[in-house]
């Protein structure tokens, strides 16, 4: 008789059937369990290095680094990509700034470097990664 699969082996496997995303709610993972069980499942995974925590509720996908061995996290757009998605998945209506439309239309040659994005409506959360932290603009 096969050994059943604990609730952190089943969320393991349910990110790794999402290939293309590299952020997490709590939320996706509700139907597999309780709350509680759910949030212990997420913090084990990330001692283990296998997700870092964003924010309140949001996890990204984390890949070993090469230099440190610490874990990191794997976004082809780096955090900045990855809290828009966070955005996105949560709900939240956004606009890039206009500093970055002036960019991208060749109006101005200044890269923007910090992650900042305009929030239409509510929302208050922190979304960080180490010493970047999505800034929010109203």
């Amino acid at each position: 008789m096969p050994r059943r699969k604990t609730l952190k082996e089943r969320i393991e496997d349910r990110i790794a059937r999402r290939a293309g995303d590299t952020v997490f709610l709590t939320r996706e993972f509700a139907p597999l369990g309780g709350e509680d069980q759910v949030l212990r499942a997420l913090r084990k995974l990330v001692a283990d290095g296998r997700l870092v925590r964003l924010g309140y509720g949001v996890y990204g996908r984390a890949i070993k680094s090469r230099l440190s061995g610490s874990p990191m996290l794997y976004s082809p757009s780096g955090f900045h990509g990855a809290a828009r998605e966070a955005l996105d998945k949560l709900g939240v209506k956004w606009e890039p700034t206009e500093a970055e439309r002036a960019y991208n239309e060749g109006r101005s040659t200044q890269v923007p470097v910090n992650p900042v994005v305009r929030v239409k409506g509510r929302f208050s959360r922190h979304l960080r990664y180490g010493n970047a932290e999505l800034v929010l603009e109203r």
